[in-house]
């Protein structure tokens, strides 16, 4: 599966930044005709669950995800999180880590993206668009101002 890693160093302290790239529903506003919906009461944890749709009415589809981990970052220690990619589209995991760093933080992003019907002689153009949008995505979360909680 195409694997592609993000990492972004911020002013942010580890837990503001953590708190933004973990704001499910915040994401939706970073990817073009993308919504959110958290399927589960927060506070997020393992076993949360939230569906991200792309697209435009019957040309979209759903992107289920669920946490399998969730260690906000505390005392000194990083937070880690991972999400496991459930739908019958796009399949794989992501995985964020938040490391402090002095005053700030370094964002690590990693996923392996498979999407059904993309063969795999397409991975290099797979993980290109997939640096580019989440990219894009982890760059907007991290220079918003507020939060959705």
């Amino acid at each position: 599966m195409p694997t592609f890693r993000l990492t972004r160093a911020v002013a942010l302290p580890a837990d503001e930044a953590w708190s933004r790239v973990t704001d499910w529903r915040a994401h939706a506003a970073q990817v073009p005709l993308t919504s959110v919906s958290v399927v589960t009461p927060p506070p997020t944890r393992v076993g949360t669950r939230f569906v991200a749709r792309s697209g435009v009415g019957r040309a979209g589809f759903d992107d289920p995800m669920e946490v399998v981990r969730w260690e906000p970052p505390e005392d000194g220690r990083p937070g880690r999180c991972r999400l496991e990619k459930r739908g019958s589209v796009i399949t794989g995991w992501a995985e964020i880590e938040v490391l402090p760093e002095g005053p700030g933080a370094v964002v690590v992003w990693v996923e392996e993206l498979r999407i059904r019907f993309v063969p795999r002689l397409l991975d290099p153009l797979v993980v290109r668009a997939g640096r580019l949008v989440f990219g894009r995505a982890l760059d907007g979360l991290l220079r918003r101002s507020g939060s959705h909680v």
